[in-house]
């Protein structure tokens, strides 16, 4: 029964359920960038280049039993996931530091005024 309780305890804490939905987004953001390319740069950007090398079809390139077609539209589908990832990053970053708090002002010019008289009365 101890064994049931700590992985109870290990699935319900944050950071696994952190993890799962993670993992849940990143498919659905990987099916998002698959069409993106697929269906929007392919067609827009590559087809006009394929039409003049005389290929049709991207995943359809090949070099004999080589399909190299597919595994240039793998690296486009990594280069976009990769700029978008370093740009959401950015952006977190950019957030975080404008959280932080900023560093309290300095005395104004009567409060520095009051110790300056302070501290020659002191002085005295």
């Amino acid at each position: 029964m101890g064994l049931l309780k700590e992985f109870k305890a290990f699935a319900l804490k944050g950071n696994v359920i952190d993890l799962a939905v993670a993992v849940i987004i990143g498919a659905a953001f990987g099916a998002i960038v698959s069409s993106l390319v697929d269906d929007v740069i392919t067609p827009l950007l590559l087809t006009p280049a394929l039409k003049a090398a005389h290929a049709e079809n991207l995943d359809q390139l090949s070099w004999g039993a080589v399909k190299y077609g597919k595994f240039l539209s793998a690296i486009i589908k990594f280069v976009v996931i990769a700029f978008i990832l370093f740009l959401l990053i950015k952006g977190a970053k950019s957030m975080e530091k404008k959280k932080e708090a900023a560093p309290p002002p300095g005395p104004s010019s009567t409060d520095q005024l009051l110790m300056e008289i302070r501290d020659e009365l002191k002085k005295r």
